[in-house]
């Protein structure tokens, strides 16, 4: 016999029933003590109305044993002020009274009673009305109203479900519904289309497009938000936002109360930190029209039983259930980034009583690990989902989804710690099997631990259970697997169905070592049952729930998924076998309406098939059709289309006329709305003179809406008849206007011609266009040079055929539909050559200078422009060029060519280009030259204590080259590297200062220029290669120390400011003294040192006060004192505030 005892550390409550209607009463422990009892309200506190700045009293009465301990909240803040909020009993009329005094706005109390096992919350209202009779709420006035909704009246639908049926998405029209009451809607669906419809075209002069619509719900940040897509007729519209009527205040802060974003076209409304307050009718108007329209509702109810946390094995199923204290019609499921949806991925279920809410997420795989919430009004329970590998100790939960929520791994049933501990073992007990369900359950999920802690007297504990069978569900006609694993590879067992030993029939029973597997190839109906596995004393249970879901055969779904195609007037009908359990549901829809049954709707359905059956169907009867087939286990839906062809509407207006002519009439059109299922092929056109009751068939043209009548007489009037053609007949017409043809009129002339330009074998003309150009549009222009014309289709004309030197003159005359008119007069006369330019040079960036050396090739580009052609010439210095330097020149540039230079070839090149226009010059600095030769010998002389003078003789190429200079530099005993003391030296003597006495010195001079350096100078003292050196002694002078004390001063004193209320401030000067002095910031002569709202500094004589945020007293004068033994220095200063007389608080 094996007796457990199990120790709960935590407890969380079931609902109990009260004696007082809105007192919610939570019990803590499953069974009473005898003589005790939970906490309850004999007379709880009542609403109070009261006016501003009264005292108000809550009195409430309770009961239980032992007494409970009552306390009080407020929705709307802390209650922690003792001068504001007293609370007492009075053990005359044995009640607990809260006293506040001074109420200045609207709010809600709670009263708490609490003991050991229980207990019991209530709530009051308090209502304050302000002077003017209107209850007191604390935001500002001015709020815009809006006109409320009419109350609903008896055996009517409340105004409210219309307004939020007309923007609500069909798919939440059921929800909605529900949460007033009715539960078949489908009769409220033609209302509201018409409805709908008239909504539309008053939205429509506001909102080019609504879409994407989402209903209010609190989201996982604790956020209650909605949102739509909307794109606005005009970006400047204002969007108001109203709560039951009353306009609310919004911007784009997400950490304000009430937040509005946008992103494209996207709106989200939020509303922070949500409260019992905040439920109520939204609305959202764009300028005084509704376009959206959502309802939140904040229930008062509080979960009984919060969802816990549960370890699933991939693939399986996880369940989370919760217990609210009062009936919900639904809750909000939430994953840690979005809410869910009852769908293929999620089931949501709640129970008959609507106390009980359930999410079963199906199939899990690795990514549905994460935080799942429940919500129920403002208040949120949390639990994890996690993925582990297969494990006995977990259990199996109530619906065999494999999830443990809470019992095992060292948890009992309400999350506290269980420790088990065996007495003692003498074999299986057979009131075991009298046990309840649930302590069958609880034994048996404890039995499966291998992980609890125990003590046990018995040393052999037999075979044991690793992991144990769990509840498994499985469809019709599927193959379904039980299986557990025993402590022991050479145990045996039996398997038990209800009771009874399985046997092979159908069944297979498998052993692998441990583990035992019973498999079921083909489930039906009779296979579900509760199924035990035995092995030494040691039981494992779990049921096979058998589903049936509706299922449709292959072949029948294929067929049904094909479009119809019908023509207008005919019958279409659809098929579709299915299976599945009873009862079934069969709905069908079309563009997502369900179809009943009607005069052209004909709908039968049998235990195995349904049958929809469309008659004289019309153009407009074409959509999506859909069958939707639900029983208890699930739904099915099949889709299919139905294609009316018919023929086209009429073509679409307005006719454009696009050219009227005096012999003809070309319009255009647009074409049909529907083209009736098939495209257009032609289009038939019928004309009538204006006068006469004949219409003349002027035959079929392409597919292309626009026509062109050639056959007209000018000045005559026409109508025309526009029919569609497709393959299933021809439309209506569409009549034009009257069109009248043209007559004949010339055009005016055109202006003088102008001459763009002109060159030698060409000459570009341009005009402007008549005046008057007939009535009719410009065709073309006949030029004339001369006696000569064509015709043309430009107003510019480039005239090619002309002679160099030649003069021409020229008129043009415009042509129209009507012919050519009147020449123009004729232009100045104009010679064919080309135009006059002055030379000028194309290269911006040519170089002025080059540096070459001796013995190269010179080559210089110069590129020009010019008309005519001009004579270029080059000049050296002034003077002609040497007969070895070429000059090449061509109509676009010239070339210097020096095919071997010499250092006589530098100097200043210059190229002047010249014609009858002008001339331009350009110089060129052309420098010859080779590497330096070395300077002469180099001596040195002492005349002064730490400086040497280095004097040298200079280089052969000084005077042939006016740019070379000298570089010094120096070595000494104690440093290996050379370093330059001087550059750029355009003398012979330099004086090196900074020498120290004893150290050894060396000192070397080159010659430098564009080329680069010369080899050093080399001493002439002696013939050795080693450098002079030379010895120095330097006597330093006695050093006197200095007096560097000063009285203090200012650098840099105060200056007058001027800051902003509520800004920050910044003042500052700079000072000096030795010692340092001691700074002294005074406001108004008060010492501002020990001041801690101030920031005083002093960094390396800065001096530095800062205000973090000016107000009102902060207007005055400063003053900053300087002082140290040798005197004092002061500097004041005015700070300004501005915005003092304007500033207000709102309280």
């Amino acid at each position: 016999k094996i007796h457990f005892k199990a120790n709960s550390t935590k407890l969380t409550g079931t609902g109990k029933r009260s004696r007082v209607p809105g007192v919610m009463v939570t019990q803590f422990v499953e069974q009473l003590p005898l003589g005790k009892a939970t906490p309850d309200f004999t007379r709880k506190p009542m609403a109070v109305t009261t006016h501003e700045g009264k005292k108000v009293f809550f009195k409430a009465m309770v009961s239980g044993e032992p007494a409970p301990k009552v306390t009080w909240s407020r929705n709307k803040g802390e209650m922690n002020d003792p001068e504001k909020y007293k609370t007492r009993y009075d053990e005359r009329t044995q009640e607990y009274i809260l006293e506040s005094s001074c109420v200045l706005f609207s709010d809600g109390y709670k009263c708490f009673a609490t003991n050991e096992y229980g207990k019991a919350v209530c709530t009051a209202t308090l209502t304050v009305i302000d002077e003017s009779g209107q209850p007191a709420q604390n935001f500002s006035e001015g709020v815009k109203k809006k006109k409320p909704l009419p109350p609903k009246k008896e055996g009517e639908i409340d105004p409210k479900l219309w307004e939020l049926l007309l923007t609500a998405s069909k798919k939440d029209y059921e929800r909605i519904c529900l949460d007033f009451g009715v539960t078949d809607f489908r009769w409220l669906l033609k209302k509201l289309k018409q409805m709908k419809t008239e909504m539309e075209d008053e939205q429509s002069k506001v909102v080019e497009k609504l879409d994407n619509v989402k209903q209010i719900q609190v989201k996982p940040s604790g956020r209650a938000e909605f949102s739509f897509d909307m794109k606005l007729v005009d970006n400047n519209s204002a969007i108001n936002i109203y709560k039951d009527g009353t306009g609310l205040s919004y911007d784009d802060d997400k950490n304000s109360k009430h937040s509005l974003t946008k992103t494209g076209i996207n709106y989200v409304f939020s509303i922070k930190d949500v409260e019992p307050a905040d439920a109520g009718l939204y609305q959202v108007d764009v300028e005084d029209t509704n376009v959206f329209t959502t309802d939140f509702q904040v229930p008062d109810v509080e979960f009984v039983a919060n969802i816990k946390n549960t370890k699933v094995t991939e693939s399986e199923d996880a369940l989370f259930q919760c217990v609210v204290s009062s009936p919900l019609n639904r809750i909000t499921w939430l994953t840690e980034d979005s809410s869910l949806e009852d769908g293929e991925k999620y089931q949501i279920t709640v129970s008959e009583d609507k106390l009980t809410h359930t999410l079963r997420v199906k199939n899990c795989q690795m990514t549905d690990k994460g935080m799942y919430s429940a919500i129920v009004g403002v208040t949120k329970s949390n639990a994890t989902a996690k993925g582990g590998e297969e494990f006995g100790g977990q259990g199996a939960s109530d619906d065999g989804s494999g999830a443990s929520f809470g019992v095992g791994k060292g948890e009992d049933q309400h999350g506290g710690e269980v420790q088990n501990e065996i007495i003692s073992t003498d074999g299986d007990d057979k009131s075991a099997t009298a046990d309840t369900g649930a302590s069958k359950k609880r034994r048996g999920q404890r039995d499966l631990l291998p992980n609890k802690s125990c003590a046990c007297s018995v040393t052999d504990r037999g075979v044991q259970f690793v992991s144990g069978l769990s509840d498994t569900i499985a469809n019709v006609d599927e193959q379904v697997e039980l299986s557990c694993k025993l402590s022991s590879d050479t145990s045996e067992g039996k398997w038990y169905k209800n009771g009874k030993l399985v046997y092979g029939d159908g069944v297979k029973i498998i052993k692998d070592g441990a583990c035992h597997r019973l498999i079921i190839d083909c489930c039906k109906k009779d296979d579900a049952a509760v199924y035990r596995f035995e092995a030494e004393g040691r039981k494992s249970e779990a049921t096979l729930n058998v589903q049936d879901p509706p299922n449709l055969d292959p072949d029948a779904l294929g067929k049904f998924n094909q479009p119809i195609i019908i023509k207008a007037g005919e019958n279409a009908e659809w098929k579709l076998p299915f299976s599945g359990g009873a009862p079934m549901t069969i709905q069908w829809y079309k563009d997502d309406e369900e179809l009943l049954p009607a005069t052209n709707v004909k709908i039968g359905t049998s235990d195995t098939e349904s049958q929809l059956r469309l008659t004289k169907c019309q153009r407009k009867d074409s959509g999506q059709v859909k069958i939707k087939i639900k029983n208890e286990f699930g739904t099915k839906e099949a889709l299919s289309r139905l294609i009316v062809l018919d023929k086209p509407t009429a073509p679409q207006g307005p006719v454009e006329v696009m050219e009227s002519a005096v012999t003809s009439v070309e319009f255009k059109w647009k074409p049909p709305k529907d083209n009736g299922g098939c495209p257009v092929t032609n289009y038939i056109i019928e004309r009538q003179q204006v006068g006469r009751n004949k219409w003349s068939n002027l035959g079929e043209i392409p597919a292309n809406p626009s026509f062109k009548d050639s056959d007209v007489d000018p000045g005559r009037r026409y109508c025309y008849r526009i029919r569609a053609k497709n393959a299933e007949g021809v439309s209506d017409y569409l009549q034009t206007e009257d069109i009248s043809a043209g007559v004949l009129r010339y055009p005016g002339s055109p202006t003088t011609p102008r001459v763009v330009s002109a060159f030698k074998d060409c000459i570009n003309l341009s005009w402007c266009p008549p005046c008057d150009t007939g009535g009719t549009k410009i065709i073309g222009y006949n030029l004339e040079k001369n006696k000569a014309g064509t015709n043309y289709w430009n107003t510019m004309y480039a005239v090619k055929d002309v002679f160099e030197g030649a003069a021409y003159k020229f008129r043009v005359s415009a042509i129209n539909l009507s012919g050519a008119g009147d020449p123009s007069i004729p232009c100045d006369t104009v010679i064919a050559r080309d135009p006059m330019i002055k030379p000028r040079f194309k290269d911006r960036n040519m170089k002025t200078f080059m540096v070459v050396r001796s013995g190269n090739t010179v080559r210089l580009n110069i590129n020009f422009e010019a008309s005519p052609l001009p004579d270029v010439s080059w000049v050296k210095d002034g003077v002609p060029l040497a007969k070895h330097v070429t000059i090449t020149n061509s109509d676009k540039g010239s070339q210097l060519l020096i095919p071997t230079s010499e250092r006589s070839d530098s100097g200043i090149y210059t190229i002047t280009v010249k014609n009858i226009v002008g001339q331009e010059s350009f110089n060129v600095e052309i420098r010859v030259t080779d590497n330096p030769k070395p300077p002469g010998p180099l001596e040195l002389d002492q005349k002064t204590p730490g400086t040497v003078t280095l004097s040298w003789g200079p280089s052969p190429d000084e005077k042939r080259d006016d740019r070379l200079h000298y570089m010094v530099s120096k070595r000494d005993s104690f440093k290996p590297t050379w370093r330059t003391v001087a550059d750029n030296l355009f003398n012979n003597k330099f004086t090196v200062v900074n020498i120290m006495a004893g150290r050894e010195y060396y000192f070397r001079v080159f010659a430098k220029n564009d080329m680069g350096l010369s080899p050093p100078s080399v001493s002439p003292v002696t013939n050795k290669k080693f450098k002079q050196r030379i010895f120095l002694h330097v006597n330093m002078p006695q050093s006197k120390s200095v007096n560097l004390e000063s009285p203090p001063s200012f650098l840099v004193p105060l200056k007058r400011r001027t800051a902003p209320l509520g800004y920050e401030c910044h003042m500052s000067c700079a000072v000096k003294g030795d010692p340092t002095p001691r700074v002294t910031w005074y406001h108004k002569n008060i010492s501002l040192n020990t001041n801690t709202n101030y920031h005083i500094t002093n960094v390396c004589g800065v001096c530095s006060l800062f205000i973090l945020q000016v107000g009102p007293k902060d207007n005055g004068e400063y003053k900053v004192v300087l002082e140290n033994k040798l005197g004092m220095a002061e500097s004041s200063m005015t700070l300004n505030v501005r915005g003092i007389s304007w500033r207000f608080n709102l309280f």
